[in-house]
């Protein structure tokens, strides 16, 4: 699969502030379109899309831009922290959707550890055939449904209660067995590194950056 995803139009849910925001970030970063859609691991006209709302950032898509850059996806998406306080309250997380996943921040901005909770739909459409490979690391605790998490070349099937704790340079993807999609708990640090994450096609061929 190509690392660059195919064109989505941009509806209000999601995510509508991230456009300009991507481009205040890369100049902030003093890196040139060229420059950073080289570490991205993306066509320069593909990030001239994304900086321009013409097309929309999956959650992965968001997690590398915000490793290129330096920052958190809460800084990428705009958001203000919130002065210490280490509460979230449940009506002020908010669904948003990338890439065909629903996605609710339930940690704060501004930190090395993101954690979510996370809505993975059943079947196409969704990111189940994205491999992904980054620094850093993963935990996983689902709540609803049953996941399918292939770690390397092992396929495991997690139910409600089970999780997962691993490391993010492992080859790794997740999918929802269950037809009502399954339900979970994540969180991952923003680890740096040099080069961006991979996202590799389901042989595992063509590695490019992505998250």
């Amino acid at each position: 699969m190509s690392p660059e995803p195919g064109p989505t139009e941009p509806t209000a849910d999601e995510l509508p502030a991230v456009a300009p925001q991507l481009r205040a970030l890369r100049m902030r970063s003093g890196l040139t379109l060229e420059a950073a859609a080289a570490r991205a691991g993306l066509s320069p006209a593909h990030l001239s899309r994304l900086e321009t709302g013409r097309r929309t950032p999956s959650l992965p898509m968001l997690l590398t831009l915000a490793r290129t850059y330096e920052t958190t996806v809460s800084d990428l998406l705009g958001e203000v922290p919130q002065a210490a306080d280490p509460i979230v309250r449940a009506g002020r997380m908010e669904a948003q959707r990338a890439g065909g996943w629903t996605y609710w921040r339930a940690g704060g901005a501004g930190r090395a550890m993101q954690a979510l909770r996370l809505h993975v739909p059943h079947g196409p459409g969704g990111q189940g055939d994205l491999v992904r490979v980054h620094p850093g690391e993963e935990w996983l605790y689902v709540t609803g449904g049953r996941l399918r998490l292939v770690l390397g070349g092992t396929a495991h099937v997690l139910a409600p209660g089970d999780a997962a704790h691993f490391d993010s340079l492992t080859p790794h993807r997740i999918s929802a067995v269950s037809e009502g999609g399954a339900d979970l708990l994540f969180m991952h640090t923003l680890m740096q590194s040099g080069a961006a994450g991979l996202c590799l096609g389901d042989a595992g061929t063509n590695r490019r950056g992505h998250s």
